[in-house]
């Protein structure tokens, strides 16, 4: 995954003048150059130009350009696409916004109650009908290898495990291999990831294909149900495609919200950034995961199991645990 970053970062890029216009050409450029979605999303960047380019005035200030530039930006519907300033950030988020959320934060609290345990970013319980609950809410929250053989060691008798990972937005790659190792007991083969090896929007490098190998230390060898929603995103988004292909794992609940290109950073004249998808990755088949991975067994969160106290999707998968 370094290829990706070292191949973007080796872009030459032209300079451009700190003014409006010379933002506007470098932004356009950058993305032009470095941008890897453009053909699966069959955006047209040559129009895209022209239709903002138009609005760029030397005398419009700082905000207004912020905002046009953001607004150029969101033609690609990238959420990890984000324009960074002193006052602001831009970002894309209608690939959760528009959906229903599928989790209620003070839902989880009531299963771990107060008694819960704490490892590496995961809290964890046993539940009282002997299912193990665990719940991951930032991949970029450290979790090293003790922490995990803490908590398997502590849910091995449990018959079961609900995974729920909703409301993960990602973080690290190295967190989601991590944790997928610990619920296979082979190598498998999970996906492919490209790099771009020139400025052409289709210059990408044959695909690398992409294993989660067995971890060396405890594995969970029972069910495991991992819950999703629409704010799975990114690494998260990376781990769950990861998990389906496990045959003791049942992915449950709603599309994930994708996010499959691996973002890369560049400054504009003024001084702002812009982080963008600069690599794309695949499932094993070689299709697209930028839009999100499908539910085994899609759950929506019910609102009169919410006035109960109740998540919807918790209870399904205890239920789906205890029918084996």
């Amino acid at each position: 995954m370094n290829l990706c970053l070292l191949c973007s970062a080796c872009v030459q890029m032209e300079d451009y003048d700190n003014t409006p216009r010379g933002n506007f050409d470098a932004l356009w450029k950058i993305m032009d150059q470095r941008y890897c979605f453009f053909s699966y999303k069959n955006v047209d960047w040559n129009t895209v130009y022209d239709k903002y380019s138009r609005r760029i005035s030397n005398y419009m200030d700082n905000e207004a350009l912020f905002y046009l530039l953001d607004e150029m930006l969101q033609e690609l519907k990238d959420g990890h696409v984000n324009l960074y300033s002193p006052f602001d950030v831009g970002r894309y988020w209608k690939w959760f916004e528009d959906y229903p959320s599928n989790y209620v934060s003070h839902l989880t609290d009531e299963y771990l109650g107060s008694d819960y345990m704490m490892s590496g970013g995961i809290k964890y319980k046993i539940l009282e009908d002997n299912i193990g609950y665990m719940y991951y809410g930032d991949f970029s929250s450290g979790m090293g290898e003790t922490n995990l053989d803490y908590i398997i060691n502590k849910l091995a008798l449990c018959q079961g495990i609900i995974l729920d990972v909703r409301d993960n937005g990602g973080g690290l790659l190295t967190n989601s291999d991590k944790l997928a190792s610990r619920f296979t007991n082979e190598k498998v083969l999970v996906g492919y990831i490209q790099h771009k090896i020139g400025t052409g929007h289709n210059d990408f490098s044959e695909p690398f294909a992409r294993y989660i190998e067995p971890s060396k230390r405890l594995r969970y060898q029972k069910r495991v149900v991992v819950l999703t929603n629409r704010k799975c995103f990114s690494a998260t988004n990376d781990f769950v495609n990861a998990m389906r292909y496990f045959p003791s794992v049942i992915i449950l609940g709603d599309q994930t919200g994708g996010g499959s290109g691996l973002p890369f950073s560049s400054e504009l004249p003024n001084g702002w950034s812009v982080r963008f998808s600069a690599c794309p990755s695949f499932d094993a088949d070689m299709q697209q995961i930028e839009y999100g991975i499908l539910p085994d067994i899609k759950v929506d969160l019910q609102t009169d199991d919410v006035m109960k106290k109740l998540d919807t999707l918790i209870e399904a998968a205890r239920d789906l645990i205890k029918q084996e």
